[in-house]
């Protein structure tokens, strides 16, 4: 890709994206985000009525009456958007490529970010870390995000959900609201996810978004093809005229998802799954509001 077709494919998804976020977005994040938190203000003196364990013992001692915390909602955020770069995100059959769709998602994320004047950052990850951009405001710095969701080429193609997650949690200190972006095409068993998603999602508020293609789901029936899996660099035959063949490709599939859906319930995160020929804005606002 030249610098020009890339700034012009930026320029692209900034015009949608930013409109999605300004028009549709702007106020179910700031309903759903704002004011989660609540930070210490100042310390007053108490009132019959008030929270006896809002009461500050310190102070309380030391002027020998009673005095209290008061605490006012953090209207600042730090999102943090972890995308999958592995090598199976260049694939799409219906639409788009994954990627594609995975880029404009996490663009009308971070722009929704800046609308409300907070910070955003990217952690790229493949089954290594690949590059991880610190939050910052700004829409200088969102579209140097997009710049790097179009151009980024990852250094590997594997998948490690869990390396990336735990990497999440010990660089960002601050509480945070993290959308997970990734096709979930995973080799290792979900258990292995388990401990990295409870920490992540004790720490952060976590949010997960899968995107996928239509195939990754479900095998036609064209005959014998030639597979190449991207991640592994391997190629196989694949009789896709063969029911059993069909039926155990989507068997696969059905109890990955099955193993991730109780992992999401198990840890209170919320999730939603984005096909690369179905509307994302749909599904970005039913994840909203499952938040």
């Amino acid at each position: 890709m030249t610098s020009e077709e890339l700034l012009q494919k930026v320029r692209k998804i900034e015009i949608k994206t930013r409109s999605l976020s300004r028009n549709i977005f702007a106020g179910e994040y700031h309903s759903q985000f704002k004011g989660r938190g609540m930070a210490f203000s100042e310390v007053r003196e108490y009132q019959p009525g008030d929270d006896v364990r809002s009461i500050d013992w310190n102070v309380t001692a030391r002027l020998n009456r009673p005095f209290i915390k008061v605490y006012e909602e953090e209207r600042e955020l730090t999102v943090m958007l972890l995308v999958d770069v592995s090598g199976s995100r260049d694939f799409g059959t219906q639409g788009q490529f994954k990627r594609d769709t995975m880029a404009e998602i996490a663009a009308t994320l971070a722009f929704s970010t800046i609308e409300n004047n907070d910070k955003v950052g990217v952690l790229f990850f493949s089954d290594r870390i690949e590059k991880f951009i610190p939050p910052k405001k700004g829409k200088t710095h969102v579209l140097h995000i997009i710049r790097e969701l179009i151009s980024f080429e990852p250094q590997s193609h594997g998948t490690d959900v869990g390396q990336a997650l735990q990497y999440f949690t010990n660089a960002q200190k601050r509480h945070s609201t993290a959308f997970l972006i990734s096709d979930f095409l995973l080799k290792e068993d979900v258990a292995r996810l388990e401990k990295p998603v409870m920490i992540a999602a004790n720490r952060h508020d976590l949010h997960v978004v899968e995107v996928y293609d239509r195939r990754d789901k479900e095998l036609p029936n064209i005959g014998l093809v030639k597979a190449h899996d991207a991640e592994t660099g391997r190629d196989v035959w694949i009789d896709t005229a063969l029911p059993s063949v069909r039926r155990a490709y989507a068997d696969r599939s059905d109890r990955l998802q099955a193993s991730l859906r109780t992992l999401w319930k198990k840890n209170g995160i919320a999730n939603v799954s984005v096909r690369t020929d179905e509307d994302y804005v749909k599904a970005l606002m039913k994840l909203f509001k499952r938040i």
